[in-house]
């Protein structure tokens, strides 16, 4: 079997550079929270393919439901010769969002196609044009997703003009000067002297950012946004890409808001690593499009499907949302024991299991990317994987799976402790 670098040399000739590869660790195996390289060694995986593998490598209920499907059969198109796992699904995802309304889904393949999707219904819905995202939020690489992302490199660099009719405002972070008032009186700016509101048909916003920084949405704040949406007839898009299906604490993060939102889009972790997005919404909104404005190929994989519904039991059944708080609270409070040796550390965030850490230099308090990057160099050379995040690159964010066995778990900590310790020094 070919090494790390012979495979590295070859990606290098084979692949475009815009596929930024973020370590030249080449899989062979993996199960649970492990992860086995070409040449034999061994990681934890704190970044489970961003997100997509709460449930873990290979979970042992998932892998049989994948291969009973694909016993049946592995591709009809759902809009040519339907199947009923497409239907369940869909009923146990209208159940979950939260919501009065009837609701109704679609299923599509990645996280940006939901988004994409998402707003298309809205402007069905509404028959508007108009859409407003937050800065730091991210929301993929198609053209409306870059568009809605509000962070410039590497997602917009170099590639012209976005589509228009996307406008953003400040996300509330305030360790960073923007506070929650300050969010919503450059809102209440922006449909003053950049758009109508009574041409905006969505508000599109992640509970909590993920390639932003891990930055938490405050409950008030997304309450106050509710009721602007309501003052002007716009609808509530919820991004739970990253933060979906027991990643915060609970199935949805939404769910700790107590709002209704109108709009969901899922993917990432839906189906725990088999290729899936969703979005659900109330009845009267998702039933805008006509037939066959909406769907895809490839859009609800029967396996994908399959996949989902086993990721929703596994869920249940193991308690993940209970575990996500657990393990959460145990990385916070390992965190938080270093703050007087390693003043670098900023801040330490995130519910459930989505946690961040921050570095800044300790003087200047400027955001330190160097650092960032130091601990998770010196993590992947002890066999853990890390992932940076945020508009400076200076917040690596942990996204182990929440099935992570106790004592993995425990070793994963130590080495992160050792790493940002030699961090300083390094």
């Amino acid at each position: 079997m070919a090494t790390n670098k012979e495979n590295e040399t070859r990606r290098k000739g084979a692949i475009a550079r815009g596929v930024g590869v973020m370590t030249q660790v080449y899989a062979d195996k993996a199960e649970n929270a492990e992860l086995w390289d070409v040449e034999g060694n061994r990681y934890i995986d704190f970044a489970s393919g961003i997100a997509v593998l709460n449930t873990g490598h290979r979970h042992p209920k998932v892998m049989a439901a994948v291969h009973e499907q694909i016993d049946r059969f592995t591709h009809t198109c759902h809009q040519v010769v339907p199947y009923e796992n497409y239907v369940r699904l869909a009923e146990r995802l209208n159940a979950l969002v939260p919501g009065s309304e009837e609701k109704k889904t679609i299923f599509v393949t990645t996280g940006a196609e939901a988004l994409e999707n998402a707003v298309k219904i809205a402007r069905a819905s509404t028959g508007r044009n108009a859409v407003v995202a937050f800065s730091g939020g991210f929301h993929g690489r198609t053209f409306m997703g870059m568009a809605m992302t509000g962070k410039v490199f590497p997602y917009k660099a170099g590639f012209g003009a976005m589509p228009g009719d996307v406008y953003h405002a400040p996300f509330p972070v305030e360790m960073h000067g923007v506070s929650e008032a300050d969010a919503i009186a450059a809102l209440e700016r922006l449909f003053k002297a950049d758009v109508d509101p009574a041409r905006v048909a969505a508000i599109v916003i992640e509970p909590v950012q993920g390639e932003g920084g891990f930055y938490v949405a405050p409950k008030s704040f997304m309450q106050k946004l509710r009721a602007i949406c309501d003052e002007y007839g716009i609808l509530m898009i919820i991004d739970e890409v990253q933060t979906g299906f027991a990643r915060t604490g609970t199935m949805l993060a939404i769910e700790q808001y107590d709002i209704e939102p109108d709009l969901v889009t899922m993917a990432k972790s839906l189906a725990g690593g088999f290729p899936l997005a969703a979005v659900t919404g109330r009845a009267s909104v998702m039933d805008a499009p006509a037939p066959g404005g909406l769907g895809g190929t490839y859009g609800g994989s029967p396996i994908g499907i399959a996949a989902a519904n086993a990721v929703i039991d596994v869920i249940e059944e193991e308690g993940l949302c209970e575990r996500a708080n657990l393990l959460g609270n145990r990385l916070k409070q390992r965190l938080e024991s270093l703050r007087d040796d390693v003043p670098e550390i900023s801040d330490i965030r995130g519910p459930g299991f989505m946690n961040a850490v921050e570095f800044a230099d300790p003087g200047s308090k400027a955001p330190d990317a160097g650092f960032a990057g130091r601990v998770k160099d010196i993590a992947l050379t002890k066999g853990l994987i890390l992932l940076t995040c945020g508009i400076h690159g200076n917040v690596i964010r942990f996204l182990s799976p929440i099935t992570i066995q106790d004592e993995v778990f425990g070793e994963a900590l130590d080495l992160l402790e050792a790493s940002i310790r030699e961090a300083r020094t390094a």
